[in-house]
C-alpha cells in the first residue's frame, strides 16, 4: 500500500501540487495525508498518524525530503524507523526509493551527515561552555534568590514567626522557591509554619 504524506508552512498556501504529484506518483487520494506547520515544529499530527498506519510492505511517498522531516536528525531518524519495520520510503523529486540499493545508499549517507552535524554540535556547545568558564562566566539559570536572602529566609523561617507564604511575599519569590532554598530537618523551629502555609 502507497500512503502519501504532504506538508506546508501555514494554512494560506496549498498543498494541491503536492497531493497532485503524490496521486500521480499511484497514491489514492484518500490515502494522502496532509500537515499545516512550519519545518522546525514538533508537532505533526498526520505525520504522526502516517507513521502508526503503515504496516511492513508499505511505502510513505512524499515529494521532498524537507516536507517530511523537522531536521535532518529527525529525517534520518525516521528513515530508519520505517526501515526496519519494513516500510519504504519514496521521495519523488529527488529519486530515492529506501527500496531499492540504491535509495538505501542515499538515505546512509544522509545518515552520516546527520551524525556530523550532531557531533559539530556537541563540539561547538562543548567549546563555548569551555571559553566562558575561562572568562569566570558559569552555565545554568542564576539563583532566584541571593545567599543573603536564602539566609534571611532561614532565620525567619526557624524563629516560627512567619508562614513561607509570607517569606516568599516578603522576598518577592514564589512559595516554591523559598521551600527550595530552606533547610527543614527535623527538630525546626518553624515546623509549624510549614504546615500553616500549606
Amino acid at each position: 500500500m502507497l500512503v502519501g504524506y504532504a506538508r506546508v508552512s501555514t494554512a494560506e498556501q496549498n498543498p494541491a501540487h503536492q497531493i497532485d504529484a503524490l496521486t500521480r506518483a499511484g497514491v489514492a487520494a484518500a490515502d494522502v495525508y496532509v500537515d499545516y506547520a512550519s519545518g522546525a515544529k514538533a508537532s505533526r499530527p498526520q505525520l504522526d498518524l502516517v507513521v502508526r498506519l503503515v504496516r511492513a510492505g508499505d511505502t510513505v511517498v512524499i515529494t521532498r525530503l524537507d516536507r517530511l522531516g523537522r531536521s535532518m536528525l529527525h529525517l534520518v531518524t525516521l528513515g530508519a524507523e520505517l526501515r526496519e519495520r519494513g516500510i519504504g520510503l519514496r521521495v519523488l523529486e529527488q529519486g530515492i526509493d529506501t527500496s531499492t540499493a540504491e535509495g538505501r545508499a542515499m538515505f546512509g549517507m544522509l545518515s552520516v551527515l546527520a551524525e556530523f552535524q550532531r557531533e559539530l554540535i556537541v563540539a561547538n556547545t562543548r567549546d563555548g561552555l569551555a571559553a566562558a568558564r575561562a572568562r569566570g562566566r558559569k552555565g545554568g539559570r542564576k539563583p532566584r534568590m541571593s545567599p543573603e536572602q536564602a539566609a534571611h529566609a532561614q532565620q525567619l523561617y526557624d524563629a516560627g514567626t512567619h508562614t513561607v507564604a509570607q517569606i516568599a511575599a516578603l522576598l518577592g519569590v514564589a512559595r516554591p522557591t523559598v521551600y527550595g532554598y530552606l533547610d527543614r530537618g527535623p527538630g525546626t523551629a518553624g515546623a509549624g509554619a510549614e504546615t500553616e502555609a500549606r
